[in-house]
């Protein structure tokens, strides 16, 4: 799938955070009619579910709040206020969960499958943080995107 405009790479960070701001861009892009139709059928699911988990939010009020407006950063305030603000130990150890899903752990065999479907065998993906960049055009091998923590 080309880059869609408006969608951050999952490596880019608002604040200490990894992947925060492309859900928030998702949920953005969704309700602008802007997000492929390939997008939709894992909003507020997947990495999603894995990000508002870790911060204790529900999807919905996250959502919700969201198309309120403001910056990523005031929607990022607005969880801490509601859960509590994560230490920069948990911070780091989400980051490096989540650029390593995929990776030699139980959802191995989906990201092979996954590859496959997307048409980008031989390229290096070893993560699903890989797969969505190598799909949307960027290149993390290239660009030694987890540098940037």
């Amino acid at each position: 799938m080309p880059a869609v405009p408006g969608l951050r790479s999952c490596y880019d960070k608002t604040d200490r955070l990894v992947y925060f701001g492309r859900m928030l861009d998702k949920i953005r892009l969704h309700a602008a009619g802007r997000l492929p139709a390939d997008y939709h059928g894992n909003l507020g699911k997947g990495f999603d579910a894995r990000c508002c988990g870790f911060l204790g939010i529900d999807y919905a009020a996250l959502q919700a709040r969201t198309l309120q407006g403001g910056t990523d950063a005031e929607i990022l305030a607005w969880c801490h206020e509601r859960s509590g603000t994560r230490t920069d130990d948990q911070c780091l150890q989400w980051n490096l969960f989540l650029m390593k899903r995929g990776w030699r752990d139980d959802v191995s065999a989906t990201l092979r499958e996954r590859v496959v479907q997307y048409g980008l065998t031989g390229k290096p993906i070893e993560t699903f943080f890989d797969l969505n960049e190598y799909d949307e055009g960027r290149d993390p091998v290239a660009t030694q995107a987890w540098t940037k923590l």
